[in-house]
């Protein structure tokens, strides 16, 4: 699965043939679906666009913690630097999907 399927999944995104990715829970924020017409996309931009990104970030940030382990907290402090020093978009995104994948092991 590539990274940004994942994080559509992680952010609870679901695919339909005909429409694309299709998201449910409305997390993103509001220019991106004015720029995309609604909240189906053919094309996922996590890795992209900040606006894409922030959203997954923050949800990282708020997950329950009764599972994080010393690796989870880890990769959050990971974000938090990414977040700090101005990482790009890519090398955020990255971090990010580290903190899923260890998320899904868990969950």
């Amino acid at each position: 699965m590539n990274d940004n399927k994942l994080i559509a999944e992680f952010m609870g995104f679901s695919y339909e043939k005909n429409i694309g990715y299709y998201d449910n829970e409305m997390l993103l924020s509001q220019c991106v679906y004015d720029l995309n017409g609604g909240n189906c996309f053919d094309e996922l931009l996590f890795d992209k666009s900040w606006d894409w990104l922030k959203p997954v970030v923050r949800k990282c940030k708020n997950v329950d913690a009764d599972w994080i382990n010393d690796n989870a907290q880890h990769l959050i402090d990971d974000i938090d630097n990414a977040l700090t020093c101005c990482w790009s978009e890519e090398s955020t995104c990255k971090v990010v999907v580290e903190f899923i994948k260890e998320y899904n092991l868990k969950s």
